[in-house]
């Protein structure tokens, strides 16, 4: 794969001519930022940005006052590439705090095993209505004691737009949920991203999250995506670099929130 190539195709696809994600939301050039602005439940932020030392301050102040005036709590999703080279600092001037840096990891579809079994006892079920978004949500109310608001907001919005589509996957042990995850085909692109994986601690390391990417991944290719792109945690990125996965580049997301007036 060439590296370079791949990721001037995620900038172009993924960033620069994204689409909106769910059905009320839309994306926003300003100059040159582009900007995903979604409902209050949904995600709003920053998805791409061309900016220069000369153009960034007053690119991000335009920023500021734009999810500001809307009482929205926003994400700079920068990327390690970016410039100018002190975005970040100026981010943080601004009021922008950072999460987690994560990777950038990136795959072909056709070079990923796509055959992984879930362990023995453990059966994987396609998320495709409202009853099993809630097995969703009792994962990650497990896994990260938060989360449940934001990923069932996700997942319901995927599926209203599209009711054939196959937002999650979740790893069930009898009829108790313990492991899920997500994914976005991003129509127009070459890229199927894969999002969320979280386990119940008394399942982890049992090779599950490893099933759940393969399941995922059968379906990108089925789809005709090329590629797969996941930003990986410290956790999973090992995991991911074992069945394929390469790193393009690091990914750090900055969020603003407004002031609460008392």
């Amino acid at each position: 794969m060439d590296h370079d190539a791949v990721l001037a195709l995620f900038d172009r696809q993924m960033r620069c001519e994204a689409r909106p994600d769910e059905a009320g939301a839309r994306v926003e050039r300003v100059g040159d930022v582009v900007c995903h602005v979604g409902p209050a439940a949904g995600w709003n932020g920053v998805l791409w940005s061309g900016l220069h030392e000369r153009s960034a301050g007053a690119a991000i102040a335009e920023q500021v006052r734009f999810f500001g005036g809307l009482g929205r709590t926003f994400e700079w999703k920068t990327y390690a590439h970016d410039a100018p080279a002190d975005l970040a600092d100026r981010l943080k001037a601004a009021g922008f705090v950072p999460e987690d840096p994560e990777t950038l990891l990136v795959a072909e579809t056709a070079a990923l095993p796509l055959d992984t079994a879930p362990p023995e006892g453990i059966r994987l079920l396609p998320v495709t209505d409202e009853a099993q978004v809630g097995l969703v949500e009792r994962v990650h109310e497990l896994a990260f004691d938060s989360g449940r608001s934001a990923i069932g907001h996700q997942l319901r919005a995927q599926l209203a737009q599209d009711p054939a589509t196959v937002p999650a996957v979740v790893a069930l042990h009898g009829d108790e949920p313990v492991s899920a995850a997500r994914m976005e085909l991003h129509p127009g692109t070459a890229f199927a991203s894969l999002w969320g994986g979280g386990t119940v601690p008394e399942w982890r390391g049992r090779g599950i999250y490893r099933s759940l990417v393969a399941f995922r991944v059968r379906i990108a290719a089925e789809h005709g995506f090329a590629y797969v792109q996941v930003d990986a945690s410290s956790y999973s990125r090992p995991i991911l670099e074992r069945l394929g996965f390469v790193a393009l580049g690091t990914t750090t997301p900055y969020v603003w929130e407004p002031q609460v007036t008392r």
